[in-house]
């Protein structure tokens, strides 16, 4: 991670950048094939039983048709399935496909093992206050008056 960020924000988009970059690179060198930061979120989104583009769209916080470019990719890839929606005819619901249930898992895997990288470089205590910081609930975003 850089340091070079000048605010909170910043700083939480590096960290995040610095998860992915090593997420990105370790299942890659692990043989898989490489995904978009788009479609790893898709992942992150999705129900067990499966959710429509639209909601996963919301969930992410990206255009319908973002989503659905990054669904579809996944889908190209064997990762994800489109499935009617038993509850309405119109809608359709995208599951991971058994490869894509390795897949995550692996990366699930992975994400742990780069946490504990985490830990070992800032040490367990600043990393439990940086989780619970995280976790901890920090309401509706405020509405505040620009200086």
């Amino acid at each position: 991670m850089s340091h070079r960020a000048a605010n909170l924000p910043q700083l939480l988009s590096e960290a995040r950048r610095w998860f992915e970059d090593a997420l990105f690179a370790s299942m890659e060198a692990a043989g898989e094939r490489p995904v978009t930061t788009a479609q790893a979120s898709v992942f992150a989104m999705l129900d067990a039983e499966g959710t429509t583009v639209s909601e996963l769209a919301r969930r992410m916080g990206v255009t319908r048709q973002t989503a659905h470019q990054a669904v579809h990719g996944l889908i190209g890839m064997g990762l994800l399935e489109q499935e009617p929606d038993p509850g309405s005819a119109r809608r359709r619901l995208i599951r991971m496909t058994a490869e894509g249930r390795r897949v995550h898992e692996r990366a699930q895997a992975t994400i742990g093992v780069i946490e504990s990288v985490l830990v070992e470089r800032v040490g367990p205590d600043a990393a439990r206050a940086l989780e619970g910081a995280l976790r901890s609930d920090w309401g509706a975003p405020p509405l505040v008056a620009a200086p």
